[in-house]
C-alpha cells in the first residue's frame, strides 16, 4: 500500500468550449486572483459579470487550437510519467493532479487521498515562480479542503533557478533555433516572454516578477549569454497597469530596430496553453507579420520534456 503521495499543482483549464464560462467563474472568484472591497459580497457577482462578458471572445480562440485547453492533458502526461520514475524507486508512490479551476479539483483530489492512509503528502506546483495568484491560492484551497488531516504535508518551494528545470528550458530553446536557416541562427533574438502582473501586485510585494527575471538571467547563463535577449510580459486583463514592457509592443520594438529573426519563450509556463497556442502564436504572430519580423517562432511548451520530468523528480526525491 503506498505511503506516500504527490501532488502536482495547477491552474487548469476548460475541457470543452461549454466549459469555458464555468472556468472564467472560478478563474475570477477567486480573491487571490481579484481582490475587492467587501469581497464576500461582491466576489461572486462580478466573477459572474465578467465570465459572461468575456466568455463568448475566449471561446472563439479556444475553437482554434483545438477547442479546449491542452493543458489538462499535458498536465496528466508530466503525471504519469513523474509517477513512473518515481516507482522505479524503493517505495511505491502516488502522484495525483489537483488544479485550481477546473477539473480535476483540488477537492476532487482530496478525496481521492483521504482513501489511503499516506504518512506523506508533498504539494509540488507547476509554478516555478512564486505568485500570490499562482503558488499561493493553489496553496490556500489545498488547506483549505484538506483541513489539518494526520498526513505530513510538504510544499514545495520556488525552482526558478533550479538547474535541471533552466535546463529543460533550454533544450526547448535549441529545438526552436533548429527552425531557422543556418545562416540565420546566429542572429535570432530570444524574446522571453511571462504572464504578466499589475504593478499593484509588484508594490505589495510579491516576488513573481523577481523570479521571472532570475529565471531569464540563468537561462542566458547557461547559455552563455549566447544571443541577444529582452524579457516582456503578456496577458494583461482589466484596467489596471501591469508590468511593462508589453510582448505585443517588444515586438514591434524589435521590429523597428531591424530585428528580423525572433524566438518567442514562453518562460512562465511548464505547458502549452492558450496563452502560448493562441496568443503568442496567432495574436502575436499577426502583430509581428504587421510589423516585418521575417521569421517567427514561438518554442514548444515544457509539455512532456524528459528534462522537466526529471526536474520535478529530484525536487520530489528530495523530500522523500
Amino acid at each position: 500500500m503506498p505511503s506516500k503521495a504527490v501532488v502536482l499543482l495547477n491552474l487548469g483549464g476548460p475541457d470543452s468550449l461549454d466549459a469555458v464560462q464555468p472556468f472564467l467563474y472560478n478563474l475570477f472568484s477567486d480573491p487571490f486572483i481579484i481582490s475587492i472591497p467587501f469581497g464576500f459580497l461582491l466576489q461572486k457577482p462580478l466573477a459572474r459579470y465578467i465570465a459572461k462578458r468575456r466568455s463568448p471572445n475566449v471561446r472563439k480562440q479556444y475553437s482554434q487550437i483545438g477547442r479546449k485547453s491542452p493543458i489538462g492533458e499535458w498536465t496528466e502526461k508530466q503525471r504519469a510519467m513523474l509517477e513512473s520514475k518515481l516507482r522505479e524507486k524503493d517505495e511505491v508512490i502516488d502522484v495525483f493532479i489537483a488544479m485550481r479551476y477546473w477539473r480535476p479539483f483540488t477537492k476532487e483530489a482530496v478525496e481521492k487521498i483521504k482513501q489511503s492512509d499516506y504518512s506523506k503528502i508533498i504539494l509540488m506546483p507547476l509554478y516555478p515562480h512564486f505568485s500570490r495568484t499562482t503558488t499561493e491560492s493553489s496553496f490556500a484551497e489545498w488547506d483549505k479542503e484538506y483541513n489539518g488531516k494526520s498526513a505530513e504535508v510538504i510544499k514545495i518551494d520556488p525552482y526558478y533557478e533550479y538547474a535541471t528545470y533552466l535546463s529543460a528550458i533550454n533544450h526547448r530553446i535549441d529545438e526552436a533555433l533548429l527552425k531557422f536557416e543556418d545562416k540565420d541562427r546566429q542572429k535570432v533574438h530570444l524574446l522571453f516572454s511571462a504572464h504578466g502582473t499589475p504593478i499593484s501586485l509588484v508594490e505589495k510585494g510579491d516576488p513573481y516578477k523577481g523570479h521571472i527575471e532570475a529565471t531569464v538571467k540563468a537561462v542566458m547563463k547557461q547559455r552563455n549569454l549566447d544571443h541577444d535577449h529582452s524579457l516582456c510580459f503578456q496577458s494583461r486583463v482589466g484596467p489596471e497597469e501591469w508590468i511593462k514592457p508589453a510582448t505585443d509592443a517588444a515586438i514591434r520594438d524589435l521590429a523597428a530596430a531591424g530585428k528580423k529573426n525572433l524566438l518567442i519563450i514562453p518562460v512562465s509556463f511548464v505547458s502549452d496553453h492558450i496563452e502560448t497556442l493562441f496568443e503568442l502564436d496567432v495574436t502575436y504572430r499577426a502583430d509581428a507579420d504587421k510589423a516585418g519580423i521575417e521569421k517567427y517562432v514561438v518554442m514548444q511548451g515544457l509539455n512532456d520534456s524528459e528534462l522537466f520530468v526529471q526536474a520535478l523528480f529530484e525536487l520530489v526525491s528530495d523530500k522523500l
